[in-house]
C-alpha cells in the first residue's frame, strides 16, 4: 500500500500532471528558473517567457510549439495602441495571475508593461489547441490568444471581421512587418504596409463578398466563409492529421503559408516545417501592383520563388549589394557611383557598359518607352542617358523601357519574358575618371595633323614636329585653364574643380561656420544647381609648406575613396593661393552633439553607429587601393546624415601608406584622450592607432559619456577605459549602461562590445585586432576570447 501511495504522490507532482491542471490565481512565471512557462496537457504547447533569437537576455511573452527543437513561436504579446510593438522584457521580469484575476506582466522595476485588460478571471489554461485562455468561474473564455492573433493561426482557430494577422519584419525580429492579412466584412485581403507609419498600399490578393469568418478547421483545410459558401484558401494533404503539427503564418515576404511538421522522423519526411499550401502561389509575381511599395525584396533587388521549398530568395544585380544582409527587404545599393550627366556620349561609351539578364523584370520606374526598336538601339539609348540605370527589352513586340532608380517589385521566373540590361562601369571601380571630352574635340586637329606628318616624314622631322605640336597644345590648354598648381586631370580624380568665386558665392562670403579642424575652418554652403545642394566647404587658410602638403594628400586620398561610412568629397578649389575642399553636407552634424548631450541616443542607433565607424575604418585600412591611416578618430570626426548613418570625416591628418608598406613615421597627431600609446614611443605608426581610437569611441557609444570626465564623483569612474576594464573583470558590465533600459535588455551585446573595445585598447599594438577582425567580432561572426588586462592606459591621456 505504501509504495502505491508514494507512486500517486510522485505522479501528482510531475510536470505532466501539473500541465493538465488549471492555472490558479496567485501563480506566476519568471524568465529564468523552473517556472518560466505553463505547458498544455500534452506538452505540445507552452505559454510563458521565450528567449529571443540572437539575444538571450531579452524575452518574449509567447506561445510556442514546445516539443519542436527550435520552439516555433505561434503567438506573442504586443503593446496596445496605434503603433503596437512586441513586448520584450529582461530576466528580472515577472508574469503573475493575481488573486483578483488579472494577468499582469511586470518589468524589473515592478512597472506593468502588458495586461490583456481582463479582470476577475477564475483561472488560466494552456490548451492543447495552442490557445492560452483566461476563463471565468463558469468555464467561459474571457480572453484568449486565438482572439488576439499575431502572425500565425493554428488548427481550430477562427478569424472574424476586425481581426488581422501582421507579418514580422524578419523571422528573428518580431516587430510589425510589411504585410497584413485583413479581415473585413466585405472581403479578406493581403496588403503591403509601409513601415513604420502603417500606411496601406493596394491589395495584392483578395476574396470579396459578405465575409463571415476565416477558419482553420480540424481537417487541415483553411477556408473563408463568404456569401453562405466556403471558399478554400489552402489545404494540407497529409495521411494522418494527428501525426503532424500544423500552423499557417503570414510570413515576412508577404506570402500566407500553411505548414506541417512531422511529430516523428520518417524516411519520407524530415522533422522540419514543410509548406503544403500558400497564397498567393508565387508572391514574387503577384506583388507587382503599382504603388505597392518596394516589393517582396526591396528596392533595386529581385525576387525568385524556390519551387523545392516554396520560399522566396532575394538577389541583387551584379555590382550591387544588399544594404543590410540580415534585412534584405531594405534592398540593394550600387557598388559604384552613378553615371555623371557631365559625360557626353563618347565618355559614357568609354566608361559604362551593360550586364544582361533574362527572365528578370522591374515592372515600374520606367520613364520612357520606345517601340518598335532594336535591342542594340535600346541599349544605346540607355547608355547615353545619365538618368537611365536599366533598360528592359521585350522581344515579342520589340519594346524598350528605360528605368530610373530606385527599381521596385523586381521579379525573376520562367514566365517573365523580358531581357534587362544593367548599366555598370567597365572598370568595376567606384567611379570612372571624367574625361575632358570637349577639350579633346577642340584640339583633335592637332593630333590628326601630327599623325599625318608622322606617316609622311622622316623620323627626325616627325620627332621635331610632334614636339612642336605638343608644346602648342600645352600652351593652348594652359591659356584656357584657370591658374592652378593641381588639376582634376593630373590628379586622376572624378572631382569637380570649383572656382573660388563659386564657393564664395555658395557660402555667402564664408559666413556660417560649421566647425574647425586641424587644417582649416568648415563653412556651410549651397550650390546653385537644380537640386540646390547643400555642401560643407573646408577652407585651408594657412599657406605653409606643410599645409599645402596636407591639402595634396587630402585631395588624393579622399578623391579615391567611396564608401557608405565615409564623407564624400565632391570637389576642390586650388586657385592661386586658395585651398578649399567641398564635401557633402551632413544634416545631423557630428556624433559628439548627440553622444554627450542631455538626450541619450537609442541603443540600437548607437549599435549601428559603432558598426558604421568600424566598417568605414575597415575600408580605409584594407579595401582602398592605398591604405589610409586616419590618425584622428574621435566623435567630432564622425558625422551623421539624415538617417543617422555614421560617416568618417576629416582626412586632413591622414597618412597614405603604399600597398607594400606597413609602417610610417610621422609627427604626433590626434586628439587628447584618443591617442594610442605608440605615438609617444620611438616606434613606427601603423593602422593600429586607429584601432585604439575606435576602442575609446566604442566605449563612449556604449556608455554615452566622454572618455575623461574629471568631475565625476566616483574616483574609479573618472577615466572610462579604466572603469570599463574594472566592470568587465568584476562581471558587472551592466554598471556601464545603468539607467539605459534598452541596453539593459541587450546585456549580451553590451558585453560583446565591451570586450571588443578592451581588445582595441591593448597597449601593445601587435595584440590589437585588425578592423576586419573588429567588425567580425561586433557582428557576432566570431568568438571573442577574454581580453587581456592592458598594462596601462596612462599614455592615452597625456
Amino acid at each position: 500500500m505504501a509504495p502505491l501511495l508514494l507512486f500517486f504522490l510522485l505522479l501528482l507532482n510531475s510536470p505532466y500532471v501539473q500541465a493538465q491542471t488549471n492555472i490558479s490565481l496567485g501563480s506566476s512565471l519568471t524568465p529564468q528558473g523552473p517556472n518560466s512557462s505553463w505547458l498544455s496537457p500534452s506538452g505540445d504547447f507552452a505559454f510563458g517567457f521565450r528567449p529571443i533569437e540572437g539575444n538571450i537576455s531579452a524575452y518574449l511573452l509567447a506561445v510556442w510549439f514546445h516539443k519542436i527543437s527550435n520552439e516555433t513561436v505561434a503567438w506573442y504579446a504586443k503593446t496596445t495602441g496605434d503603433d503596437p510593438e512586441p513586448v520584450q522584457v529582461s530576466s528580472g521580469s515577472r508574469l503573475q495571475l493575481t488573486s483578483s484575476g488579472v494577468l499582469s506582466l511586470l518589468d524589473t522595476t515592478g512597472t506593468e508593461v502588458w495586461n490583456p485588460k481582463v479582470v476577475s478571471a477564475a483561472y488560466a489554461n494552456m490548451l492543447d489547441t495552442g490557445n492560452f485562455v483566461l476563463a471565468g468561474a463558469d468555464g467561459s473564455t474571457k480572453w484568449g490568444t486565438f482572439n488576439n492573433p499575431a502572425d500565425t493561426i493554428l488548427l481550430t482557430q477562427v478569424l472574424t471581421p476586425g481581426m488581422m494577422l501582421r507579418s514580422r519584419i524578419i523571422p528573428t525580429d518580431y516587430s510589425d512587418g510589411r504585410f497584413l492579412l485583413n479581415m473585413k466584412t466585405d472581403g479578406v485581403t493581403l496588403d503591403p504596409i509601409a513601415v513604420p507609419s502603417g500606411y496601406g498600399y493596394g491589395s495584392y490578393w483578395s476574396i470579396k463578398g459578405n465575409i463571415t469568418n476565416l477558419v482553420f478547421d480540424a481537417t487541415g483545410r483553411i477556408y473563408i466563409a463568404a456569401n453562405g459558401t466556403q471558399i478554400n484558401m489552402t489545404s494540407a494533404v497529409v495521411s494522418s492529421m494527428a501525426d503532424y503539427y500544423h500552423r499557417a503564418t503570414l510570413d515576412p515576404d508577404g506570402a500566407f503559408r500553411q505548414y506541417v511538421y512531422p511529430k516523428k522522423a520518417s524516411n519520407q519526411l524530415s522533422q522540419a516545417w514543410s509548406v503544403v499550401g500558400m497564397e498567393p502561389q508565387n508572391i514574387c509575381l503577384e506583388l507587382t501592383n503599382l504603388g505597392s511599395g518596394s516589393g517582396t525584396c526591396g528596392f533595386n533587388s529581385y525576387c525568385m520563388l524556390d519551387d523545392t521549398n516554396n520560399q522566396t530568395t532575394c538577389f541583387c544585380p551584379e555590382q550591387y549589394s544588399f544594404i543590410d544582409e540580415e534585412r534584405k527587404y531594405k534592398g540593394c545599393k550600387p557598388d559604384f557611383l552613378p553615371q555623371s550627366c557631365d559625360l557626353d556620349e563618347e565618355g559614357a561609351t568609354m566608361q559604362f557598359h551593360f550586364i544582361s539578364m533574362v527572365n528578370v523584370d522591374w515592372p515600374f520606374a520606367d520613364y520612357e518607352q520606345q517601340t518598335p526598336i532594336s535591342k542594340n538601339d535600346c541599349q544605346n539609348l540607355c547608355l547615353t542617358d545619365c538618368f537611365c540605370a536599366v533598360a528592359v527589352f521585350h522581344d515579342g513586340d520589340n519594346t524598350c523601357w528605360k528605368k530610373k532608380m530606385p527599381l521596385s517589385n523586381g521579379r525573376m521566373g520562367d514566365s517573365v519574358d523580358r531581357t534587362v540590361f544593367i548599366k555598370v562601369p567597365k572598370n568595376n571601380s567606384s567611379q570612372a575618371e571624367l574625361p575632358d571630352s570637349s577639350k579633346w574635340k577642340k584640339d583633335k586637329k592637332y593630333w590628326i595633323l601630327g599623325s599625318s606628318l608622322f606617316l609622311g616624314s622622316s623620323v627626325f622631322v616627325n620627332l621635331l614636329l610632334i614636339s612642336l605640336l605638343l608644346f602648342g597644345t600645352y600652351c593652348t590648354i594652359t591659356r584656357k585653364r584657370v591658374p592652378s598648381s593641381q588639376s582634376a586631370r593630373n590628379l586622376g580624380l572624378p572631382l569637380k574643380a570649383f572656382t573660388y568665386a563659386e564657393l564664395e558665392d555658395a557660402t555667402n562670403g564664408f559666413q556660417e561656420v560649421l566647425g574647425t579642424g586641424a587644417s582649416g575652418i568648415v563653412y556651410k554652403g549651397q550650390l546653385q544647381d537644380e537640386l540646390r545642394t547643400f555642401i560643407a566647404v573646408k577652407k585651408i587658410d594657412k599657406l605653409e609648406h606643410e599645409t599645402e602638403k596636407e591639402f595634396t594628400i587630402e585631395v588624393q586620398s579622399i578623391g579615391q575613396t567611396h564608401h557608405k561610412n565615409l564623407v564624400r568629397l565632391l570637389g576642390f578649389c586650388n586657385e592661386g593661393k586658395e585651398r578649399l575642399l567641398v564635401y557633402e553636407f551632413m544634416t545631423n552634424g557630428s556624433l559628439n552633439r548627440f553622444l554627450f548631450g542631455d538626450v541619450r541616443l537609442q541603443w540600437n542607433i548607437r549599435v549601428q553607429l559603432a558598426l558604421g565607424v568600424a566598417r568605414g575604418l575597415l575600408y580605409l585600412h584594407e579595401e582602398c587601393s592605398a591604405q589610409i591611416i586616419h590618425c584622428d578618430i574621435k566623435p567630432q570626426n564622425v558625422l551623421l546624415d539624415e538617417n543617422f548613418t555614421a560617416k568618417i570625416s576629416d582626412f586632413g591628418l591622414a597618412k597614405l601608406l603604399r600597398t607594400k608598406q606597413t609602417q610610417t613615421n610621422t609627427g604626433i597627431r590626434g586628439t587628447r584622450g584618443y591617442v594610442a600609446p605608440e605615438w609617444f614611443k620611438n616606434i613606427g605608426i601603423t593602422s593600429k592607432v586607429d584601432v585604439y581610437s575606435f576602442g575609446v569611441i566604442l566605449l563612449e557609444l556604449i556608455c554615452c559619456r566622454r572618455n575623461v570626465e574629471l568631475e565625476v564623483a566616483e574616483e574609479d569612474q573618472k577615466i572610462l577605459t579604466y572603469w570599463a576594464m574594472d566592470c568587465y573583470r568584476g562581471g558587472r558590465v551592466d554598471f556601464l549602461v545603468e539607467g539605459d533600459d534598452e541596453a539593459m535588455l541587450n546585456l549580451e551585446k553590451v558585453e560583446r562590445f565591451v570586450k571588443v573595445a578592451l581588445w582595441c585598447l591593448q597597449e601593445d599594438p601587435t595584440i590589437r585586432p585588425t578592423m576586419l577582425k573588429v567588425t567580425q567580432m561586433l557582428d557576432g561572426a566570431t568568438e571573442i576570447p577574454a581580453p587581456a588586462d592592458p598594462s596601462s592606459f596612462v599614455s592615452s591621456h597625456p
